[in-house]
């Protein structure tokens, strides 16, 4: 297996780093290296950016807007945004929906949501934890009984990120209720402007309100939006959930992440901040996190290589997701004890203002907030542990 780059694919990386020097808008790199919260109108802009480019999803079938790239080139185009900081754009769009419905939605389904989907004409939200269905999604309960053409739907869904944008959702929701708990789940597309959906935000510690809680009180939702066969929905989820669970990895931007501590290191002890012991404490955690980050690359690389061939990733994908989001939340408890009291905004606008290549500072104390969440999304890390020791282990 050859885990190297050819010259093809070192040239593919200086084009898209000359796009990316050239398209993408100062205002909006400088938020991301401060880790400063993106809004909607924010990851709109870039997101047609990408899309005028042709590189708005890159992933998806070329007749739907997609590129013929080799699984190396979507790699390195990835490693490429992080490090050059930018936007992710919204994941349930291009990353989960688009995908879904590229392989299983209707004609109809593709021609009326896949260019809408890339444009960010519509935002899209994901409806699939519930309260006691979260880890253990199979278990949920919002139900959709069928009525003629329509389903009608009540129930509830909880930690809906940016849902209050939303203008549509995938749900996942239950239209049989006999037999095991993964069968009987049906894949829905619901506009969120259908009477009977309210929409409650929860509070979180970081101080960003992206989450929430949606309410389903006799939603009307037409079978025309319903994702391949009835009862089938478990299926077309676990194909979803590869995506994320591959993605949430984010192997570039730890990389990035990790070139500003050891800056962020090298200049604090320079300036005497920090004893000798000190640094030789933090160089050496430094240290340990670049070789699992290095390990963690070489798994990305066996995905890549074997998704080149006609493979997938399997169980390397809830490897990727566990080791992954474990190193994002130790960077940023390394970028917290670093940071020390810089970490902490001020109270009335949340921006210090311009602390040169340092800025991020300010954001450290409310990143390490919102990064614990990491290792439960796309299915909480000791699910994912539990599918290892299944899949690979046998036990």
């Amino acid at each position: 297996m050859n885990l190297d780059f050819t010259d093809a694919d070192r040239a593919f990386r200086q084009q898209v780093r000359d796009f990316l020097a050239d398209a993408l808008p100062a205002d909006l790199r400088r938020k991301m290296v401060e880790r400063r919260h993106l809004g909607k109108d924010d990851i709109v802009r870039w997101q047609r950016i990408l899309n005028a480019r042709g590189w708005a999803a890159p992933n998806w079938p070329v007749e739907w807007g997609g590129q013929a790239w080799t699984p190396t080139q979507r790699y390195i185009f990835q490693e490429e945004m992080a490090l050059a900081h930018a936007p992710e754009g919204s994941p349930f769009n291009v990353n989960m929906i688009g995908p879904v419905i590229a392989r299983f939605g209707t004609d109809a389904q593709k021609r009326r949501f896949l260019p809408r989907i890339a444009n960010i004409d519509d935002w899209w939200c994901q409806g699939f934890s519930e309260p006691g269905a979260g880890s253990d999604l199979a278990a949920l309960k919002t139900a959709a009984l069928r009525d003629g053409d329509d389903y009608v739907l009540n129930g509830q869904k909880i930690w809906t990120t940016q849902a209050q944008h939303a203008d549509w959702m995938f749900a996942l929701v239950r239209t049989d209720s006999g037999g095991r708990k993964q069968q009987g789940i049906t894949f829905l597309l619901l506009d969120m402007r259908t009477p009977g959906i309210t929409i409650r935000p929860i509070p979180s510690i970081d101080g960003i309100a992206d989450l929430n809680e949606v309410f389903f009180d006799d939603v009307r939702v037409p079978v025309a939006n319903r994702i391949g066969e009835e009862g089938h929905g478990w299926d077309y989820a676990k194909h979803l959930l590869g995506h994320e669970r591959s993605g949430i990895a984010r192997i570039g931007l730890s990389k990035e992440r990790l070139s500003q501590l050891r800056h962020l290191e090298a200049d604090l002890h320079a300036r005497g901040i920090l004893s000798d012991a000190e640094r030789q404490r933090l160089r050496r955690r430094l240290a340990e996190v670049e070789v699992d980050l290095r390990a963690l690359e070489l798994t990305q690389l066996r995905v890549v290589a074997a998704d080149s061939h006609g493979g997938g990733a399997g169980s390397a994908a809830s490897i990727l997701k566990v080791r992954g989001t474990e190193l994002q939340q130790r960077m940023t408890e390394l970028a917290l004890e670093l940071a020390g009291p810089a970490g902490l905004p001020v109270p009335d606008h949340g921006h210090h203002g311009d602390q040169g290549p340092y800025g991020w500072l300010e954001a450290a104390a409310p990143f390490y907030f919102t990064m614990r969440k990491v290792s439960i999304f796309g299915g909480s890390n000791e699910i994912q542990k539990n599918i290892i020791a299944k899949t690979v282990l046998g036990l």
